[in-house]
């Protein structure tokens, strides 16, 4: 394909789309790859792919391998959920939430996020989606920016608690965090105090420049 073969020199618009909840979208040729990316950061594939994967690898593929119950707040195109699907070889179930319908169709329209079997989609807000579910987890994936800001909820003591409830002993929160202020940082150093001695908490500084993640493990 001649639009990828030239994306390795300049970086090649598919198509652009508003979004009334994330604003400007764009699906991307970039090197060779198929990205998305909103108007200031990357959504899917590319260097947030990485930055998951990463995270991912921190708990441990074959670790992974061994859950039944994934949960992903914050699809936008799936990136996360391929990696999962295609690199680690999980076979148990995901559910993928999303609050933006606009950002599934283009997931299902330019990546096939809807031909992968074992993955769930529901379109909802993140924070109501916890606390209706009455399901239980081992791997709670959370990824949820509006283009480089990160909704307040996430860091409050409610969402915190009741996301730690939906989680089953010995499994994982993988939270993706964005840095890009003195603010930030504070933010997330308060973070960590959220969690008693039944969790243990890691974080990992500068992944990709302004990242950070966090693994917590639930020990009891």
């Amino acid at each position: 394909m001649l639009k990828r073969l030239l994306s390795f020199f300049i970086p090649i618009n598919i198509v652009k789309k508003d979004s009334e909840i994330s604003q400007n979208l764009e699906v991307t040729w970039n090197n060779g790859q198929l990205v998305l990316d909103s108007k200031n950061t990357n959504y899917s594939y590319g260097s947030l792919q990485r930055i998951l994967r990463k995270g991912l690898n921190y708990i441990g593929f074959e670790r992974i391998r061994g859950f039944e119950n994934i949960l992903v707040l914050g699809v936008a195109g799936g990136s996360v959920i391929k990696t999962l699907t295609e690199e680690i070889n999980f076979k148990g179930k995901i559910t993928g939430v999303e609050i933006d319908a606009k950002v599934i169709e283009i997931a299902n329209t330019y990546f096939a996020l809807d031909t992968i079997p074992n993955l769930e989609i529901v379109i909802c807000d993140a924070f109501e989606f916890v606390l209706k579910t009455k399901e239980k987890y081992d791997l709670i994936i959370i990824d949820i920016f509006k283009d480089t800001v990160m909704p307040n909820f996430l860091f409050e003591d409610y969402f915190i608690n009741r996301v730690n409830q939906l989680l089953n002993v010995n499994g994982f929160i993988l939270f993706n965090t964005m840095t890009l202020t003195k603010k930030d940082s504070e933010r997330n150093a308060l973070y960590k105090s959220h969690f008693n001695d039944a969790y243990s908490v890691r974080m990992y500084p500068k992944v990709e420049d302004h990242n950070e993640l966090y693994t917590i493990k639930k020990l009891r």
